[in-house]
């Protein structure tokens, strides 16, 4: 399997196609995942318009199983975060067979 792109190659892609340096580039992408996270905090959604959103959902208590034993253990209630990909996004990468 590939590779992903690395924060620099997105740093460096961003420069380029903005036409800034990679510094303010830099900068851009650590204020837009800052106000991701405050966001999602405190409202619990953050959209990113042509992309996705991210929510804050519960996730109740349950009961699952240890792997190794195959005792029965009680998993807690726990916060979670979810990215929910766009439609348009979602078609670009895998269009819908017809």
């Amino acid at each position: 399997m590939a590779a992903g792109m690395t924060k620099t190659q997105l740093v460096r892609a961003l420069a380029e196609k903005l036409e800034v340096s990679n510094k303010q580039a830099a900068a851009f992408l650590a204020n837009l995942c800052e106000v991701a996270i405050k966001e999602t905090k405190k409202n619990g959604v953050f959209v990113l318009p042509g992309l996705g959103r991210l929510k804050k959902s519960a996730r109740k208590a349950r009961m699952g199983r240890n792997p190794q034993t195959g005792a029965p253990i009680k998993i807690p209630a726990k916060t979670v975060v979810k990215f929910y990909v766009a439609k348009a996004v979602k078609d670009a990468i895998a269009p819908p067979k017809k």
